[in-house]
């Protein structure tokens, strides 16, 4: 990476977390400077606009969250077991995500949809990535007879999606993270008694 390209990164990664911790409406332009240590002027030399930075800020917080979970499921030996790891990321990694504000998909949904539409299709887009990455490993345990042919895996992805991200609010506003492991086992339950042959 060039220089410039290595500020942008350095402002893209410091910013990130304070977006989704405060929200892209209350993150102001004076806590970027306090974090990155940069002037005004060389954050937007960077950027145009602080509607460019908080995409690409959140670009980047989904894309760490997809690839700690891709790096999991890569290391799996059956569908069973990646689809399972899933929920066990956020089975053992609740501290961080708690740490960094929960889950930016569905922050960054929250107001997308309510009224940063701005930003809409990006999140979007962003959550079919993970629904079809678990579209595939069903259609991978499919191809292979582990689970059954007849089932949707569009709407298995679906709602597994579905379950554990309402869990991380949950669990994140109750302060409570046994509902992680509820829902894994949940999630564990589905995948025995509905998708496995």
């Amino acid at each position: 990476m060039s220089k410039a390209e290595q500020t942008r990164q350095f402002i893209i990664e410091k910013s990130a977390p304070i977006f989704n911790v405060k929200g892209y409406d209350n993150t102001s332009l004076s806590d970027i400077q306090k974090a990155t240590k940069l002037t005004k002027g060389a954050i937007y030399g960077n950027f145009s606009d602080k509607n460019e930075l908080a995409i690409a800020a959140y670009e980047h917080s989904s894309s760490v969250v997809f690839e700690a979970i891709s790096n999991r499921v890569k290391n799996t030996a059956s569908a069973k077991e990646a689809l399972l790891a899933y929920p066990n990321y956020y089975v053992q990694n609740w501290q961080l995500v708690f740490q960094k504000g929960g889950c930016p998909l569905m922050n960054a949904a929250v107001e997308a949809d309510d009224h940063l539409h701005f930003m809409r299709d990006i999140v979007r887009k962003s959550i079919m990535r993970f629904i079809q990455s678990l579209q595939d490993v069903i259609e991978q345990g499919q191809a292979k007879k582990e689970f059954y042919a007849k089932i949707s895996a569009a709407e298995y992805a679906a709602m597994i999606f579905s379950l554990m991200e309402g869990t991380i609010m949950l669990a994140k506003l109750m302060n409570d993270t046994k509902y992680f492991q509820i829902v894994a086992d949940r999630i564990k339950n589905i995948v025995e008694q509905e998708l496995m042959r």
